[in-house]
């Protein structure tokens, strides 16, 4: 297998669990160095620590503990990866928190908790590599690349989950943002527009008007998994995608096109 990723420093934020989990190890598969970027290295979904399970496959994965929403903690996680390995050459900015509530029942303390890890710690960690990117030499024609997490309920309703649907729109305007700020300094930003996908976490999202409301919306035969978005977070972090920048790549079964 051609390593895509062989020598790449790469940081995945809410990489314990779920599609940050499933990035961390595709992107290991690949050759990465991989910062695992969470709050704990506790499963959502249960099993061992991510870094343990890449390392029995031969990759290579560190667990930084990192609380997105404080700059701090970000910026320290940032200066322990350039310590160790040099550069940052791939950020993945994949934690998230929702509240599964409309807009009355929101309460400002469920905006503020989803806000400040979803959109408040994408800013954080986005800021923190550009900064360091901006010092780095170009390689394979990126002095660095950004691939955000979004959703497709960035671009249409989310229902019953008001704070969630506002936070990815920020994410998918940020990364064209970043696009545009920096593509003139080889700096590539782009997202992966995840639909449903089944992490085999359980509470809200797996209750089964969901996943009926999920099956109704996609055309495709089934839903989606954490190794599909890995696959297109693979593509986006990786030099077959240099003359793509500002994009948000829809991997939802064709959600968006029905």
């Amino acid at each position: 297998m051609t390593q895509r990723l062989a020598g790449r420093i790469a940081i995945v934020t809410g990489g314990s669990s779920g599609i940050g989990r499933a990035i961390v190890r595709k992107f290991a598969e690949h050759g990465a160095q991989v910062i695992v970027a969470d709050i704990t290295e506790d499963v959502v979904e249960g099993g061992r620590p991510v870094a343990e399970v890449v390392a029995e496959t031969g990759g290579s994965a560190l667990f930084i503990q990192t609380d997105v929403s404080q700059a701090a903690s970000v910026d320290a996680m940032m200066t322990q990866a350039v310590a160790q390995f040099g550069r940052v050459d791939i950020l993945v900015n994949n934690a998230v928190l929702r509240a599964g509530k409309p807009l009355v029942e929101t309460e400002e303390a469920d905006w503020d908790r989803v806000m400040d890890v979803s959109l408040k710690g994408a800013y954080l960690c986005a800021r923190a590599a550009v900064r360091q990117m901006l010092t780095q030499e170009i390689r394979g024609e990126a002095r660095g690349r950004l691939v955000n997490i979004s959703s497709q309920h960035g671009y249409v309703s989310a229902p019953e989950d008001f704070a969630y649907g506002v936070s990815k729109a920020g994410i998918a305007y940020m990364t064209r943002q970043i696009a545009a700020d920096y593509g003139p300094h080889y700096i590539i930003s782009n997202a992966v527009a995840p639909g449903k996908i089944l992490t085999g976490k359980s509470g809200r999202a797996v209750e089964p008007r969901w996943i009926d409301y999920s099956e109704r919306r996609t055309p495709w035969p089934r839903l989606g998994t954490p190794a599909d978005v890995a696959s297109a977070a693979l593509f986006l972090a990786s030099d077959d995608a240099s003359f793509l920048t500002g994009h948000n790549l829809f991997v939802d079964g064709g959600w968006m096109a029905s």
